[in-house]
């Protein structure tokens, strides 16, 4: 045979010489979740090894994340029940949870990428994403709030709002209102291709954010479509998204791939609580390696395409990496 693949296999160095993908702390966005109090780090059942964290256990973990070589978090804040409304005023109290979580960690460390979640379902009353009005899910209505949520959070300090809602027109519209107030250097990390996923479950028992009513269908996307996403995506970007995600990742890395080849700007993946969840579950059955199984996941998105990978795992991955 003239032709013997396994000439490129024969050792760890010629291995790690030829290997094409390669995971560094870096690609990592860490997703944490920030509650009041002080000292608290409450344990989520749901997603062994994450927790609900107070703004001054989080500031700790974000600097010892930074440390690591993780450049940014992802901020998802859990709401007391008494602060949600129908129209989620409380995502754009200038003093509200987030906003004093931007402030405090950029303070504490200022080079920290913060992407801040713009989403109306964990201050909504109806746990909605959108203002519902005779059980309908509103789209134009919902863009005023999020635009306000985007530009208090700009005002905190945020690098990136990351609109997490899937209404039509939500980041040209934000776009419009953050550079009308001055914030043209606040970048929009659009979730473009958010699929109404089962693997979202243990994410909305954190946050207390499932919907009150029905499901998120008519705006979230079919899992049964992929060219859809390609319409979602290039919409956001001549909108002036500066970032797409694909979300969840696992289930859809052949998105992630078709997204990758037609994008002109970077693509982000959401390694979401559920995939989370399932790895943390079987390891500790013993059904598998849970470094191993990891890091595998971890690369197979990269492989896929995406540059920025969010996910739970980030600083456990980044102590192995490094």
């Amino acid at each position: 045979m003239r032709q013997r693949p396994r000439r490129n296999r024969k050792n760890t160095s010629l291995r790690s010489l030829v290997q094409e993908n390669h995971l560094r702390p870096d690609d990592f966005v860490w997703p944490v979740f920030v509650k009041e109090g002080k000292g608290e780090s409450e344990p989520i059942g749901a997603m062994p090894g994450c927790f609900r964290m107070s703004l001054d256990v989080l500031v700790e973990k974000a600097k010892e994340a930074y440390s690591l070589g993780v450049p940014g978090l992802a901020l998802f804040p859990v709401i007391e029940d008494a602060k949600k409304n129908s129209l989620a005023t409380e995502s754009h109290n200038s003093e509200g949870l987030m906003q004093k979580s931007i402030l405090e960690i950029k303070s504490a460390v200022p080079e920290m990428l913060i992407f801040s979640d713009v989403a109306m379902d964990p201050y909504s009353s109806d746990g909605h994403d959108g203002v519902v009005q005779d059980g309908q899910i509103l789209n134009d209505p919902t863009l005023e709030i999020l635009a306000k949520m985007a530009i208090s959070q700009a005002e905190a300090g945020a690098d990136f709002v990351a609109p997490s809602d899937m209404m039509d027109g939500r980041v040209g519209y934000i776009r419009h209102c953050l550079d009308e107030q001055g914030f043209t250097g606040v970048g929009i990390m659009s979730y473009a291709a958010k699929y109404a996923s089962a693997f979202y479950g243990p994410f909305r028992d954190a946050l207390d954010s499932n919907p009150r009513f029905g499901d998120k269908k008519t705006y979230q996307m079919n899992p049964a479509n992929q060219l859809e996403a390609i319409r979602e995506v290039e919409l956001d970007i001549d909108e002036g998204a500066d970032m797409v995600m694909v979300k969840p990742a696992l289930s859809y890395l052949d998105v992630i791939a078709r997204v990758s080849d037609i994008s002109t700007i970077p693509v982000a993946a959401y390694n979401v609580s559920g995939e989370y969840s399932m790895i943390v579950a079987a390891s500790e059955q013993g059904y598998l390696d849970r470094d191993k199984a990891m890091l595998e996941m971890l690369l197979s998105i990269k492989r896929a395409g995406a540059k920025v990978l969010f996910s739970y795992f980030a600083v456990e991955a980044a102590k192995l990496i490094n």
